[in-house]
């Protein structure tokens, strides 16, 4: 009879809340030896693919092999994916603004300040979102049409997430694009298809978990509040606020969608930051 073992999955849900909490405070720990606090966003991908892993070990037995496995790998591959990105794209930097701007905000201790709100407050994040992971890796029901196209979903975001943020990373490496706005490639259809992409990743590994409605219900805060955090949360309205002041961006945004793909809007081109 498929279904979904919740009594097995509740003690999943423990035993993820302790692994996101485990890699996110040995983070806090090497961020405070080492600096700067920008490198929990590394972690935010890696403590997803713990979740990942532990679901996986622990949900042998309660749920259909092959949803495990696929649940299991696509959140891996994404995390993993992710946290090699921002490692590499962080290296040599000093502190992130957005960090630095909260933690002078900070009432009392700097450091307890950051456990609070940073480390333990993404790690409840990453057990949260995960839950389509976790509720998938404990059904029964074999791989059926939603779950197929919950991986092309996924397939799909995960391109334009890695392909956009390819794009950008060889734009920047040009010195003779110093100073200048991207927007070329996807970069021309949506000013963040990375933050598409990354919408579209978890929306996918959600369709893997509706099997029934119970568990679709359960876990729908996972995309939606994915999706909430990248257009208004810390990602989009955050990044845009940072780049303003750029030249050429207020003429960028203007013809570029702000988060779906779209065909760029003729407007009037011109000035630095225009092309590049």
């Amino acid at each position: 009879m498929n279904g979904t073992d919740w009594d097995a999955l509740a003690v999943s849900l423990a035993a993820c809340a302790a692994a996101a909490g485990a890699v996110l405070l040995a983070t806090f720990a090497v961020a405070g030896r080492r600096g700067p606090h920008r490198v929990v966003d590394i972690a935010w991908g890696l403590a997803f693919g713990a979740v990942a892993v532990v679901t996986w070990l622990l949900s042998a037995g309660h749920g259909d092999d092959g949803r495990r496995l696929v649940v299991a790998t696509a959140t891996a591959v994404w995390g993993l994916r992710l946290a090699a990105h921002i490692a590499r794209r962080s290296r040599g930097h000093g502190e992130d603004p957005r960090y630095t701007a909260l933690l002078d905000k900070a009432p009392g201790n700097r450091t307890l300040y950051a456990l609070r709100t940073v480390y333990l407050g993404q790690a409840a994040l990453v057990w949260l979102i995960s839950l389509p992971v976790q509720a998938a890796s404990y059904s029964s029901a074999p791989l059926g049409p939603p779950a197929f196209c919950g991986i092309a979903l996924w397939a799909l975001g995960f391109a334009f997430e890695a392909v956009g943020d390819h794009q950008l990373a060889r734009f920047k490496a040009d010195p003779a694009n110093r100073g200048r706005i991207m927007d070329r490639g996807l970069w021309a259809w949506t000013r963040h298809p990375n933050y598409f992409g990354d919408g579209l990743v978890w929306w996918g590994l959600y369709l893997l978990a509706c099997t029934a409605w119970q568990p679709a219900l359960a876990v729908l805060v996972s995309p939606v509040l994915m999706t909430l955090l990248l257009t208004v949360g810390s990602g989009k309205r955050l990044l845009e606020k940072h780049m303003a002041h750029r030249p050429g961006y207020a003429a960028y945004a203007a013809r570029t969608s702000g988060f779906l793909p779209l065909p760029p809007r003729r407007t009037a081109r011109g000035g630095p930051g225009s092309t590049r």
